[in-house]
């Protein structure tokens, strides 16, 4: 059982990382644009809009790491 857990949680925290880069580069992106003023507003929605889907994705996958460090703790006591 631990053993699962354990790769389970591996699996949270690499898709917090994955979620994580992928926000921030949307977020570099929608600044690059902003500084060169050459940009639509659906292309700045689009950037915006995938920036608070992975911000949000982000905080979905630590929550899960957290309940699954949360289980483990429960076990090991």
């Amino acid at each position: 059982m631990n053993t699962v857990l354990i790769i389970l949680l591996i699996i949270c925290m690499v898709m917090v990382v994955v979620s994580l880069v992928r926000g921030v580069i949307a977020f570099l992106k929608s600044s690059k644009l902003d500084l060169e003023r050459d940009s639509d507003d659906e292309t700045q929605m689009q950037l915006q809009l995938q920036q608070n889907r992975m911000m949000m994705a982000r905080v979905k996958y630590q929550a899960l790491a957290i309940v699954v460090v949360a289980v483990l703790l429960m076990i090991a006591s």
